[in-house]
């Protein structure tokens, strides 16, 4: 498959994917943390290629619920708007098979089009034993299935502890390994929905 990984610097997610054989290419305004086909700048004019399959976990500054308070009290609405725009720019990309990555939304993102997520996940449920909710809006595609026996007992949220500096937001950012190596295996596997029946 022809696969983009839209905002994505880490090259996590790009990898696994490119590890199953895939056609696989990852594009973010930041260069790439690890080798492999990236490309560095805007990626809107990507969105309207035709793809087999678009991945993108576009910035959540501005639509995630744990900032709604500052958006609030700074009247930012305008930012508010442009995120929403950019999130239904990547959620109607050109490919049948469409996953856009967030934290929980605020309503007012929602409520600019983009509407309630399809499912959420944890990534403990792939084995890394951490707490960071990742809800995915997708077009397509099936909600991924569980891979880990972990039962979030023992899991940390680790991304909350993260200190403040200028890499911050980068290293909060990250997809969990067990996450990409699922979306690959799953949503790369030859029939999607065959695959979530065989898994249930």
């Amino acid at each position: 498959m022809r696969v983009l990984i839209a905002c994505e610097c880490s090259g996590r997610t790009r990898d696994a994917f490119l590890a199953r054989g895939h056609d696989a290419v990852s594009c973010d305004m930041q260069p790439s943390e690890t080798p492999g086909p990236h490309i560095q700048g805007d990626v809107r004019y990507l969105l309207t290629a035709p793809w087999d399959l678009v991945i993108a976990h576009p910035t959540c500054q501005y639509l995630a619920n744990s900032g709604v308070r500052w958006r609030v009290e700074r009247s930012e609405w305008a930012e508010v708007a442009a995120a929403a725009e950019f999130f239904r720019a990547c959620l109607n990309a050109n490919a049948p098979r469409v996953a856009v990555e967030n934290p929980v939304m605020h309503k007012y993102g929602r409520d600019q089009g983009i509407g309630p997520h399809s499912f959420s996940v944890q990534p403990w449920q792939f084995g890394d034993d951490f707490k960071k909710r990742t809800c995915f809006w997708t077009r397509g595609l099936p909600p991924l299935v569980p891979t880990s026996g972990l039962t979030g007992a023992t899991a940390v949220a680790e991304c909350h502890r993260e200190p403040p500096g200028p890499d911050r937001a980068r290293n909060r950012s990250r997809t969990y390994p067990g996450l990409a190596e699922a979306m690959a295996d799953q949503w790369g596997a030859p029939d999607l929905f065959s695959y979530r029946q065989a898994a249930e």
